[in-house]
């Protein structure tokens, strides 16, 4: 079936809405990916409101083609400012700013472009490869699993967290508390709605995540003034000979591009752990050879290549199990939802044409970012000088009208507004935003697979350790929980002593 899939697909792309949408997605993430503070996952959230008019697959596209754009964007200021633009760009300072510093700027940005292009292109083209195999792993999963692989993304807050893990878990838990607000699940019974029929449907999560995202960030932005670059800097140096390092770093690439897909299977983990992951592995094998930090291409290469396989790869999770791989997966699985599409085995069959619609929009998002890093360079940075008080009321506005059209209520208004002071306090104390998504998200699916199991099994708990992988994801959990006991039992020990 796949071939045939995949023509499907493709041929969903035969259509000039579709090829428009793909350009105006790149277009407004690499701008808001440039804009420090800001990023595509905003863009992604106001514009879910807004897909409505539009085919599924075009909306998708539409979101996927701005989280392309919003990845490459990060590296934009990352090299000319020593400022990430996103959190995925943190590696990217490391050498392409010394490089900038050194009169290569071009090469550096024609280097992350090529890198981030291409790499986008091979990620996408190794899922379309694998989606046999991630069908016939999701048919063999049953509710069972489901309800474990919840719980497996519920424990990655230990690993995906920033700082304390009890804020990680707090926010995860915080998260789970709004999931349960309104009528149950499984059976007829409401949960926190203090008599008040407006909770009765719940926390919509689309609202939930525009707040979050935009306003949160918006607040926080506010304290700030002028634009992000505060002082000029000269786009110079030779724009072809970056694009000639990928050519003569091909182990760095490919080996950078698997990494950041493996990572974003990680439920959570996101481009800020790939990109770090991916430089530091380029370091470790090649440091005594060349001077990373100093303005070494091969670290911009592993950076950017990382993060652009980090896109398809965070995909696996969010289309498979509608677990996201990632905080900007998490709006595109808002998307999935509002369009009546289902994370799962639909997504590889019946609606298998729009998820490799999917894919090979990224391919050709990936191609617009080679041409549009390498052409277009000299005047990207200029994104970077707009001023702060001219977005935030735009921001703002399109956050609040797109919270209404959704369901044409104001209770959506009032909630993008309360998680919005919520995301921004949580972004002030250090609150993990990750933690929290994945607690939402996850917390619905875990309880309603829970129930589904119990009824199957007449209660008993035996049913988590009666398959091949129902029984691997159980001791999988029990090892995670156990990790911390053993390692206080013997880290005194003359093994961990050496």
């Amino acid at each position: 079936m796949m071939p045939q899939n995949l023509i499907e697909g493709i041929y969903l792309l035969y259509d000039p809405i579709v090829i428009l949408m793909i350009l105006i997605g790149v277009s407004i993430g690499i701008i808001l990916g440039a804009l420090p503070g800001l990023g595509a996952g905003i863009g992604m959230a106001i514009a879910i409101p807004f897909t409505g008019v539009l085919e599924p697959h075009a909306a998708l596209i539409l979101l996927v083609s701005m989280y392309v754009g919003g990845m490459y964007g990060g590296c934009i200021p990352a090299i000319l400012l020593n400022i990430p633009g996103t959190p995925g760009a943190v590696a990217t300072t490391f050498d392409g700013y010394p490089m900038a510093r050194n009169g290569q700027s071009l090469e550096a940005l024609s280097t992350s472009a090529v890198a981030s292009g291409i790499g986008g292109i091979i990620s996408a083209s190794i899922f379309i490869l694998i989606t046999n195999y991630l069908l016939q792993m999701v048919l063999a999963f049953g509710s069972p699993d489901y309800f474990l692989v919840a719980v497996l993304g519920l424990l990655m807050i230990a690993v995906v967290v920033d700082g304390s893990f009890i804020k990680g878990v707090v926010a995860g838990s915080f998260g789970l508390l709004i999931a349960t607000v309104g009528m149950a699940p499984t059976v007829p019974e409401t949960r926190y709605t203090f008599g008040t029929l407006i909770l009765y449907d719940g926390i919509y999560f689309i609202p939930a995540l525009i707040g979050i995202f935009a306003i949160g960030e918006m607040l926080k932005l506010s304290q700030e003034s002028g634009g992000i670059a505060k002082k000029g800097i000269e786009v110079e140096g030779a724009r072809l000979s970056g694009i000639k390092r990928i050519y003569h770093s091909p182990v760095t690439f490919l080996k950078s591009v698997l990494i950041g897909k493996l990572v974003g299977a990680i439920p959570g983990a996101g481009s800020s752990v790939a990109n770090i992951a991916a430089y530091a592995e380029e370091k470790r094998s090649n440091g005594s050879k060349h001077d990373y930090g100093e303005g070494e291409p091969r670290g911009v290469i592993a950076s950017e290549a990382a993060n652009s396989g980090n896109i398809s790869g965070a995909l696996i999770p969010t289309l498979t199990f509608g677990i996201p791989g990632s905080g900007s997966t998490a709006i595109l699985l808002g998307g999935l939802i509002m369009h009546g599409l289902i994370p799962g085995p639909e997504m590889f069959g019946k609606s298998a044409d729009i998820t490799f619609s999917l894919l090979s929009s990224i391919i050709i998002a990936s191609l617009m970012i080679v041409f549009i890093g390498s052409l277009f360079v000299t005047q990207l940075f200029r994104v970077t000088t707009i001023d702060t008080h001219l977005i935030i009321p735009i921001i703002c506005s399109l956050s609040f009208i797109g919270a209404y059209a959704i369901g044409a209520s104001w209770f959506d208004v009032l909630v993008v507004l309360a998680f919005g002071f919520i995301g921004y306090y949580m972004a002030q104390h250090d609150y993990s935003i990750v933690a929290f998504i994945l607690g939402i998200i996850l917390g619905p699916i875990a309880e309603t697979n829970l129930y589904r199991s119990m009824q199957i099994s007449d209660g008993s708990i035996d049913i988590f350790f009666t398959g091949y992988i129902t029984t691997s994801l159980s001791l999988l959990i029990i090892l995670i929980l156990s990790a911390p006991i053993f390692y206080t039992i013997f880290r005194d020990t003359a093994v961990f002593k050496r």
